[in-house]
């Protein structure tokens, strides 16, 4: 694997993390074993989700929304469904995966004006 994308992936997954525990709290979430669950079951799908998103653009010539829609549906519907089955404090788990990944996604966006 190029050292570009594992510093891309490392970046990502570590900024991932950090914004979704922000978001976590900033919904008055406090519950350990919930944060606990938010930081796996992110280590499981944003890995994933860069690393597709970035072989399919290496690969085609594809329109970067269409192929990120459906990555991100895949996040938010993997995690909404992990918080629902493992989650102890998750009243809508689909909402809150869609809210964390939209706040994580946006501020990505932001920081990468700044850059």
């Amino acid at each position: 694997m190029s050292g570009a994308i594992l510093t891309t992936l490392t970046i990502s997954l570590a900024l991932t993390l950090v914004l979704e525990t922000g978001f976590f709290l900033l919904t008055g979430k406090r519950d350990k074993k919930d944060l606990k669950l938010l930081l796996l079951v992110n280590v499981l799908t944003n890995p994933v989700v860069v690393l597709s998103f970035l072989m399919v653009l290496l690969y085609t010539k594809w329109n970067t929304t269409i192929v990120l829609i459906p990555l991100e549906l895949f996040a938010v519907v993997t995690e909404g469904y992990l918080y629902k089955k493992y989650g102890r404090g998750f009243r809508r788990p689909y909402l809150f995966s869609a809210g964390a990944n939209m706040f994580s996604f946006g501020t990505g966006l932001l920081i990468q004006q700044f850059i």
